[in-house]
């Protein structure tokens, strides 16, 4: 069963069939008048994969986007099928991690997966914001509101929103120099109860194994979340009917 389960999941990652299908089952559900009407909720989590053995001369030359000249000689090749080039180590709040990061953007409403993206683990969570976002104006004119964390927040993110009329409910960030005032804290409370809601997507994630992987690389990485995240989307429905 698992070399079966291997092969469809390779040929998924060869056809490129991943995002085909994510966006065909989303067509399906607007055929059947589903459509997301309240907030999004934009957040990401780290998924791990088995820690490399590497040298710090392998991992420097990783990190430039080579691979070590001894892992392409013929007696290595068994070795370099096993090494992960694309994984990388980030820290977070004094924690190490080392794999990719899964940024998902989900519906308020039943927390349905809208759109996705998966990156090794060093990218800030930012860079694939604008990505994530739904800009899709509904027939009262209108774009959907925006939760997330004050790790997304910057000026220039605020203004883009602001041009694209998307209504921003992400929380606010202080610095040493300028801390929040009592305002801005019950602001971000407030975010913080409808934004958490996703918080249960990565949860339920968690329960299925979705927070760690075995496979070797970028794409099939990218495969192996789709899957998992295609079983909540079935779960999601579910419970909403």
């Amino acid at each position: 069963m698992s070399e079966t389960v291997w092969t469809f999941r390779e040929a998924l990652k060869n056809l490129d069939l991943v995002e085909v299908l994510f966006a065909r089952f989303h067509a399906q559900l607007a055929d059947q008048g589903y459509a997301a009407k309240a907030g999004q909720l934009v957040d990401a989590t780290f998924v791990e994969v088995p820690k490399q053995r590497n040298t710090r001369e392998e991992n420097a030359l990783i990190k430039e986007g080579q691979v070590p000249e001894a892992w392409d000689k013929p007696e290595a090749q068994a070795k370099r099928r096993q090494k992960d080039t694309q994984a990388r180590w980030t820290k977070k709040n004094d924690e190490k991690h080392y794999g990719y990061k899964n940024h998902i953007n989900a519906y308020e409403g039943d927390k349905l997966i809208q759109s996705y993206c998966v990156t090794h683990a060093a990218v800030h969570d930012s860079q694939v914001f604008d990505e994530l976002l739904d800009q899709t104006i509904d027939e009262k004119g209108h774009t959907r509101v925006v939760y997330a964390d004050s790790a997304y927040r910057s000026e220039a993110q605020e203004q883009r929103l602001a041009e694209a009329e998307i209504a921003s409910q992400i929380c606010e960030k202080g610095t040493r120099t300028k801390p929040l005032t009592e305002e801005q804290k019950h602001s971000n409370r407030t975010k913080s109860k409808v934004r958490a809601r996703v918080e249960h997507v990565f949860g339920a994630q968690a329960a299925m194994g979705g927070h760690w992987v075995r496979t070797i690389g970028l794409e099939r990485a990218k495969v192996k979340i789709w899957i998992n995240e295609f079983g909540l989307q079935h779960e999601a429905l579910g419970a909403a009917h």
